[in-house]
């Protein structure tokens, strides 16, 4: 079905690449402007220009800093109208030592991962709850449920994403302004490969063996999934927190 987010305007942050590239280009196909944050300025630049400018725009912004964000919602908004849609997908692994770790990185950790999604909501809020109907999607992670030994404390802060999204569907639920999560599982990102470089050579394989469907999810497969929670077509969709990890997590462990 094309056209779902026809007349919609949706802001992604963490736009340039991966999971979010593939949801600016899927919500395009879908019929909405797009206005996506980054702080990759050249990734930004070169996807508007593969992309083109006519139904998207690219505003270069720390998602961690509250006057950036308030500086690109005011061009986001200036250009597009009023914004109906949020797709918080900027994050950051996590391989932190539990002892070691610094304050400092234990923040920024929690300032990417957790912290933007408040502070993009509450810069988006006043728009949807203006028009009493609009959708908020925090990209979460299946490790928001399951995890293991070596990326502290990315657990916790996803775990925390996933209470932020419930909290908050309660909070704007009466202005019909709908906020679900969507935990990914493995996805083919830099991020997934990152952790495998920093990893056994062999465990990549490891990982693949365990899932029921011998693969990694594309990111278009997660955008999909992410465009049909921001849409009417999940219209009584909120609260939510959807796995998409092909089956990763159903299986039992060994």
């Amino acid at each position: 079905m094309a056209g779902r987010l026809e007349g919609q305007h949706v802001v992604v942050t963490g736009g340039s690449r991966g999971i979010g590239e593939a949801i600016v280009e899927t919500s395009l196909a879908e019929g909405a402007r797009v206005s996506f944050l980054d702080v990759e300025a050249a990734a930004g630049r070169a996807l508007v220009a593969r992309l083109g400018a006519e139904r998207l725009g690219f505003h270069e912004g720390d998602v961690r800093v509250s006057a950036e964000i308030d500086r690109a919602v005011a061009e986001a908004r200036t250009r597009f109208g009023p914004v109906t849609a949020l797709v918080n997908n900027a994050g950051r692994n996590s391989y932190a030592d539990p002892v070691a770790m610094t304050e400092a990185q234990w923040d920024d950790v929690f300032s990417v991962d957790l912290k933007s999604a408040w502070l993009m909501a509450r810069a988006t809020l006043p728009d949807m709850l203006a028009a009493r109907a609009g959708a908020i999607l925090n990209i979460a992670s299946i490790h928001a449920d399951l995890t293991y030994a070596g990326m502290f404390p990315y657990a916790a802060a996803k775990s925390g994403l996933v209470g932020l999204t419930r909290s908050l569907a309660l909070e704007v639920g009466p202005s019909q302004i709908r906020v679900n999560a969507l935990s990914p599982g493995y996805t083919e990102t830099a991020l997934v490969t990152e952790f495998f470089e920093r990893n056994d050579p062999q465990l990549r394989e490891q990982v693949l063996a365990a899932h029921p469907m011998r693969r990694m999810a594309k990111p278009a497969e997660i955008a999909a999934c992410a465009v049909f929670l921001i849409s009417d077509a999940a219209s009584f969709v909120t609260g939510a927190n959807w796995r998409v990890d092909g089956g990763l997590g159903a299986r039992f462990a060994g």
